[in-house]
């Protein structure tokens, strides 16, 4: 409990720091902004090709849709933390968060939660416009639907963010855990839908997907924000991704508790 209590009296000092750095390193913050565009590229594609007839289920419209729902999940849930850990453990500075009082896991999610608010700025306003002027008839409008938006979001940040955690440990086991980091966003875009919607790709894919945590980090919100469900799917949607939350915070800190042991730095 004393523990808990430091960390929640330290959360808004660490949220401080974060805006701070996010603020000084606005360059390097903007280049990975401008590195989640992928989904408008998609986006001109599929509607180049439905702009005739429909693919699939999908029309130009719910492509729309789709893409820019999906940008929208993408910078609000997106992180770095897996590649800040592995320079910290590659060259010896994660020694100076263990010597704070406060876990570095909730110092990292501090660092990140501190830079949504920026994200926001830059990406929403133009993707909601076009999102809603551009698609609203085909948009979900059911007000309990509309409330669990949000909720959906933010556990598909919680699970993002305790994956690359958990994913940043693998440098205390490899010295070139970078190149596990490029597999696994091949996998996060196959598997969550960020490159094409779900329900498009072969069954063997979407059956994979079921047993993977990228469908909570991307397809199940896009799924609440871009398609009419009935209460009972969405409370089902929401009961997956909390299921995942509990599970991948679980193995963060059970492969941190491995990882920090294997941990050297030598000070001069």
């Amino acid at each position: 409990m004393t523990g808990l209590v430091r960390t929640l009296k330290a959360m808004p000092t660490l949220l401080r720091v974060g805006v701070a750095e996010t603020v000084a390193y606005r360059a390097e913050f903007l280049v990975w902004v401008l590195t989640t565009t992928q989904p408008l590229i998609m986006m001109s594609l599929m509607t180049f090709i439905t702009r005739s007839r429909p693919f699939a289920n999908y029309d130009a419209s719910q492509f729309v849709a789709y893409y820019l729902a999906t940008l929208i999940v993408r910078q609000l849930t997106g992180n770095w933390t897996a590649w800040q850990m592995m320079d910290e453990v590659r060259l010896g500075t994660l020694a100076m968060r263990l010597l704070r009082p406060i876990h570095p896991f909730f110092a990292y999610i501090a660092q990140q939660a501190a830079a949504i608010p920026f994200r926001a700025v830059i990406a929403l306003p133009l993707a909601i416009i076009l999102l809603v002027t551009s698609s609203g008839a085909t948009l979900p409008h059911a007000g309990y639907q509309i409330a669990l938006m949000p909720v959906s979001v933010a556990l598909a940040w919680l699970v993002s963010f305790a994956v690359m955690f958990a994913l940043g440990t693998l440098a205390f086991f490899m010295t070139q855990a970078m190149g596990v980091g490029n597999i696994y966003f091949g996998m996060f875009s196959l598997f969550s839908g960020y490159l094409l919607p779900l329900d498009l790709m072969p069954r063997v894919i979407a059956v994979m997907a079921d047993y993977l945590p990228f469908k909570s980090m991307m397809f199940i919100p896009l799924q609440l924000i871009t398609r009419p469900q009935s209460l009972e799917s969405c409370l089902h949607l929401l009961a997956t991704q909390a299921a995942w939350f509990v599970g991948s915070w679980l193995f963060a800190f059970f492969a941190w508790n491995r990882g920090i042991k294997r941990f050297e730095s030598v000070g001069t």
